[in-house]
């Protein structure tokens, strides 16, 4: 990767689109992942960089979440790969959830780079690189999902997604997590729990609660996942990027 100076105002920010790009050249991520990117770093820049109130608040209640699920499934992509492959498998371990990869550009060398990648790094099965089942209403690849994973998960968590994908899981009745730096995008608005956060912040993030509130009882856990209010969310998501902008 290019060498940056630490020094560099933007060291961070630069160091993720390095990551992204030489993940794309390793045939990781698609070329349109360093689209999706550019879009969620203009967000974050209106987030400030900085994990928010309203984005800590939808990490505790997805933690909760996670934490009460059957059979909760980690839903992973090549930019996700890229930027917290080892923070997803901690999480994993942590919950305990399954990983799977799940792409929209699908191909089978693809996923199988992914599925390395993530068990090279310690994960100790990836789901997705034997796809058995379909995504009713989906007609892309993205459809393509593993029974044992996604099909029959109860609770998943997705990452930089497409909204179809986000409706076609809930109209399965699963409830759908989402970390969207967007707050306008269709899966923001349509996930059980949208998180308004930057994926290398919420990961971390997720799992640090996950730590804490597994002492919780489940009482206590169901009344928080039942008491969301994801639109209040997103509309106080909008509201700080407003008035964020009326103060530069």
């Amino acid at each position: 990767m290019t060498n940056i100076p630490r020094t560099h105002p933007r060291y961070n920010s630069l160091m993720l689109r390095e990551k992204i790009s030489y993940a794309m050249k390793k045939g990781l991520v698609h070329e349109t992942g360093l689209i999706a990117h550019g879009r969620g770093e203009a967000f974050d820049y209106l987030l400030g960089e900085k994990t928010q109130p309203f984005a800590e608040d939808a990490e505790k209640v997805a933690v909760a979440a996670l934490i009460l699920a059957r059979n909760p499934v980690i839903s992973l992509n090549g930019n996700v790969v890229a930027l917290v492959a080892k923070e997803c498998i901690s999480l994993s371990m942590q919950v305990p959830a399954k990983l799977e990869v799940n792409l929209f550009h699908r191909t089978d060398e693809r996923v199988k780079k992914l599925v390395n990648i993530l068990e090279s790094l310690g994960a100790k099965e990836v789901y997705g690189s034997h796809a058995d089942a379909r995504i009713p209403g989906l007609n892309h690849d993205r459809g393509f999902c593993d029974k044992e994973g996604i099909f029959t998960a109860d609770t998943i968590l997705i990452s930089l997604e497409d909204g179809d994908r986000c409706q076609a899981l809930k109209d399965m009745d699963k409830e759908v997590i989402a970390i969207d730096l967007n707050p306008l995008s269709r899966t923001a608005k349509t996930a059980k729990i949208t998180i308004v956060d930057n994926v290398i912040r919420a990961i971390p993030n997720i799992e640090k609660w996950v730590k804490v509130l597994k002492k919780k009882n489940k009482d206590e856990l169901k009344s928080m996942v039942n008491s969301w209010d994801n639109n209040k969310m997103l509309k106080e998501a909008l509201n700080f990027i407003s008035q964020r902008l009326e103060k530069l």
